[in-house]
């Protein structure tokens, strides 16, 4: 067992498989208490998933860690503030929180249905807000905390068939970079990661079928290769004393690579008018201005 989380107390939600049980143990590997969240049925699923919290907690312990499992649903205020106060009454405080919980209902937008929307941004979007809104409150009077939000590519890449997780993910990194600014004075830092790793979120059916209607075959082979552990790994070294300093940030976190991304910057080509704007002007200007080579990603195809 390492010792660079020693007597931290962790939270990682959706922790039962892939990135977020990946993350639950290498934190508890580097000394921190862990609660294990995983709700017992996933949304619009199975009751399959009812053992793997308890099972990620045992495994914790057989390999001479610390944890207790949580089954709160974090797309509920009320559970979200019982996983928060599962550490306090367990453990004392809270130290760390990563956001993990996340799931897919993919479709075209044209026929996604009302639910299929709200449970994605419910689950996926308000879940994050709900846990961060409940640890912060501890962390503030600790003045010291962790947190940690897992985003997506999705969005920036404009998945096809997941509008409303794009839509969620998107705005994980905004309101990761707003509440970096709130906390941080507070010694609390607030990080995003895009994972590059497969998961059966990441990579469900649905969404291996639009990649190869896409033609994509090479975002289902590096979805495929990349490894949940190494996630993980970047997701402590995120935890520790050393990373003061990084707060508000999003990172691309993969098997083969870890990038930052750039920081909202104002735009890099503008036009401007004294006279303000007309439909007619800008049909003349924006082909030889700011339209000039811009490429449509989805082009129309032939009937």
């Amino acid at each position: 067992m390492g010792t660079k989380l020693k007597d931290k107390v962790a939270i990682v939600t959706g922790a039962g498989r892939g990135i977020g049980r990946a993350e639950a143990i290498a934190l508890a590997a580097e000394g921190a208490k862990l609660v294990i969240n995983n709700r017992t049925s996933a949304k619009g699923g199975t009751p399959s998933d009812v053992p793997v919290a308890d099972e990620v907690v045992g495994e914790i312990k057989k390999a001479g860690g610390i944890a207790v499992p949580n089954y709160d649903d974090v797309s509920d205020p009320e559970g979200a503030r019982n996983i928060i106060q599962t550490a306090v009454n367990n453990f004392g405080r809270v130290d760390i929180l990563v956001n993990n919980a996340g799931i897919l209902m993919d479709a075209q937008t044209y026929k996604m249905t009302d639910e299929q929307w709200e449970n994605v941004i419910k689950v996926d979007l308000y879940g994050v807000f709900y846990t961060c809104r409940a640890a912060a409150a501890i962390m503030r009077e600790q003045r010291w905390g962790r947190i940690i939000n897992t985003s997506s590519q999705a969005g920036a890449w404009g998945r096809f068939g997941q509008s409303n997780y794009a839509a969620a993910k998107e705005g994980i990194v905004g309101f990761t970079r707003v509440l970096a600014r709130e906390l941080g004075p507070r010694g609390i830092t607030c990080n995003a990661i895009r994972p590059r790793a497969g998961t059966r979120v990441s990579l469900s059916p649905e969404t291996q079928a639009a990649w190869e209607r896409e033609g994509r075959f090479d975002f289902i082979a590096q979805s495929k290769m990349l490894k949940a552990e190494d996630v993980a790994q970047f997701a402590v070294y995120l935890c520790t004393e050393e990373t003061a300093n990084i707060n508000g940030y999003t990172f691309l976190v993969g098997t083969d690579g870890i990038g930052l991304y750039r920081e909202p910057e104002p735009p890099f080509k503008m036009i401007f008018s004294r006279q303000g704007w007309t439909v007619d002007y800008l049909l003349e200007v924006m082909p030889k201005t700011l339209a000039d080579g811009l490429v449509n990603p989805a082009p129309p195809k032939g009937a």
